[in-house]
């Protein structure tokens, strides 16, 4: 310990000093020492709960050039490296002590490898540069699921981005005890060229699972360096894995069904698939767009908002299909930028936002204008596909009452949804919980989008939406939500929606504003209300009860020939998605759990008895009600 706090002594100041030893973890002390003696820091801040040590940290972002004020001066923006615009998969990699495996699906290095690697890599990595020390919460406070995260990092961006989008922690750290369980980020941008990291060829992020760490270098976008976001998400499903809950890639909100009745609904898509959309849908509230944990509480399936805030994909937001989130952009709301064109007057826009494209402004190429090009000759978008906002939830007229709720939410429904242009429906119902965890988390696709290095469009296999995080095999994953629901007294139901099905054409078939009409049936099956279809595939709405939420949630007329179009039942398509998950699964997941071949088999049949007597494609009204 002697050698710990003279570590210490040497790079903080006697206010830094004191602050950090006002927090008896002595982990905390050496996680510290053991981050200054690596990196080598000009200087160290700790930050405290204090808003004036929290305005400092923004207004060193602006000093600094790491972010912009806009014409309005609550908001900013920060662009990140031209090659820097995405989650890195490819290089984000874990630790794996010799003799374990994380299955094929994952990244990963020889632990004692990676770490030689990550020492190498950040060695001396804050020379001339001031290192930020955080304290966060995941979770509400003082919960039974509160997990206590440190960010060290020497972007004061990603320090900012942090406090609209977690809960700060300083003081929750003064009490905690020697034994809790930490997690731990440490982050460097590396070398800055005007503000912007220049070694990206050489950025990673090592996740060190045997010591709850993450080391993130050479990188600043959000998705790469925020350690508390998905890369803190790794380490909650090894925890879960142990503990018996689940962290899950998941919206949490509440729609408001009749008689004032509150039904709470969390949902997995894969980034750009509409997750932050649903959550924000007119007439429900909002818990959480991205991260939840569930717990079983006295025999119910619980849940929180890991977060507080959103790190949301800004294409598209529109003042028609998004007013809520449109009103706050355009209100005196904290608000960080990421990745869009700011005009000379000092004001943001971005692909797909509804208004005239501006001539020029500056982006994250630098100086924008309509035509530039890139160096191999391709049109420069006016804004990045992934540019984002980053705001706190609790500036949302729509924000529910249950945000910081120790215990969480009472979860009614769990739903599971990509970009699928030619097989699921638009939404449906399982039969049961282990046939929804089976056939509709496990063997959820989607097609790629700009949220991941790497070609848009590809069908990719997308297992809970989780694959990108998961960091226990597979097959453990999937019996870990088998026993899950067992345990529950009454587990949620399990739907499946689709946003995106396409005609023969290419044209989408559904409206952007239909999902509200989908999470409407969902409550109403949930509390027995309404009847349902049941198909090979699951259970499926009945026209006459879509045709009463259509007006009754739109005011819209919904045609029964739209309706047909929508739910017909595509056999060929549906069976060709059992065989590449069957592959998938047979060729690089050799513990998955023998009811998951089950689950398919017998889907199959079903699949293939009715089409013997329906054809290819099956009208709803082919099946009977229940």
């Amino acid at each position: 310990m002697k050698d710990v706090i003279s570590t210490l002594e040497h790079y903080l100041t006697p206010v830094g000093l004191a602050k950090l030893l006002a927090i008896p973890n002595r982990d905390v002390h050496r996680f510290v020492a053991k981050a200054v003696d690596l990196c080598e820091p000009m200087k160290v801040f700790v930050c405290t709960d204090a808003q004036e040590d929290i305005d400092y940290i923004r207004r060193t972002a602006i000093a600094r050039g790491e972010e912009t004020e806009l014409a309005i001066n609550t908001q900013t923006v920060h662009f990140d490296g031209f090659f820097d615009q995405a989650r890195d998969k490819g290089h984000t990699q874990y630790l794996v002590p010799k003799g374990e495996s994380l299955g094929e699906q994952v990244e990963q290095i020889d632990r004692d490898i990676g770490l030689k690697e990550v020492e190498e890599r950040m060695k001396g990595c804050m020379h001339n540069k001031k290192m930020v020390i955080r304290f966060f919460c995941l979770g509400p406070l003082d919960s039974d699921f509160s997990i206590p995260c440190v960010q060290i990092t020497d972007s004061f961006y990603v320090a900012h981005s942090e406090d609209l989008l977690y809960r700060t922690g300083y003081e929750y750290f003064k009490r905690l005890p020697d034994n809790k369980e930490i997690f731990w980020m440490l982050h460097s941008s590396g070398k800055l060229v005007q503000s912007v990291s220049i070694g990206w060829q050489q950025r990673g992020v090592a996740i060190d699972y045997l010591e709850n760490t993450v080391y993130s270098y050479n990188t600043q976008y959000a998705g790469n360096t925020i350690g508390l976001k998905k890369l803190a998400l790794r380490l909650a499903i090894r925890k879960a894995n142990r503990e018996d809950w689940l962290a899950e890639h998941m919206f949490l909100m509440a729609i408001h069904g009749p008689e004032g009745r509150k039904t709470y609904l969390t949902g997995a898509y894969p980034s750009a698939c509409g997750k932050t959309s649903t959550s924000m849908v007119k007439g429900a509230t909002i818990v959480g767009d991205d991260l939840t944990y569930l717990r079983i509480i006295n025999g119910h399936v619980r849940g929180v908002n890991v977060e507080q805030g959103i790190f949301g994909i800004i294409r598209s937001v529109s003042q028609e299909d998004d007013p809520v989130i449109w009103e706050v952009l355009n209100s005196c709301q904290p608000a960080i930028y990421s990745n869009v064109l700011i005009t000379e007057e000092g004001y943001p826009h971005w692909l797909d936002d509804g208004r005239p494209i501006p001539p020029r402004g500056v982006n994250h190429s630098g100086p924008w204008w309509i035509g530039k090009v890139d160096e191999k000759g391709e049109e420069i978008p006016m804004a990045h596909k992934n540019a984002r906002y980053t705001i706190s939830l609790k500036g949302l007229p729509n924000l529910d009452s249950a945000l910081e709720d120790p215990q969480g939410v009472k979860i009614g429904g769990i739903i599971y949804g990509g970009r699928d242009s030619d097989t699921w429906v638009p939404v449906q119902e399982s039969f049961n919980w282990d046939h929804g965890v089976l056939t509709m988390g496990a063997c959820l696709e989607s097609k790629t989008t700009a949220a991941t290095l790497g070609p848009s469009g590809v069908r990719m296999f997308q297992p809970f939406s989780n694959l990108d995080f998961i960091s226990i095999p597979l097959g453990q994953y999937i019996k870990n939500h088998l026993k899950f629901g067992k345990s529950a007294q009454n587990p949620p139901r399990i739907f499946a929606v689709n946003y995106f099905q396409q005609n023969a054409e290419g044209q989408y078939i559904t409206g952007k504003d239909a999902k509200r009409v989908w999470l409407n049936w969902m409550d109403r099956r949930i509390h027995g209300e309404v009847e349902a279809i049941k198909t090979p595939i699951g259970y499926i709405p009945r026209y006459e009860d879509l045709k009463m939420l259509f007006r009754e949630i739109l005011n819209k007329t919904y045609a029964e020939s739209d309706y047909i179009e929508q739910f017909s039942i595509r056999v060929p398509e549906l069976l060709e998605k059992i065989d590449r998950i069957e592959k998938i699964y047979h060729e690089t997941v050799p513990d998955a759990p023998l009811e998951l071949s089950d689950a398919l088999s017998e889907q199959r049949v079903r699949l293939i008895e009715v089409e013997k007597i329906h054809g290819e494609c099956i009208a709803p009204n082919k099946f009977t009600s229940t």
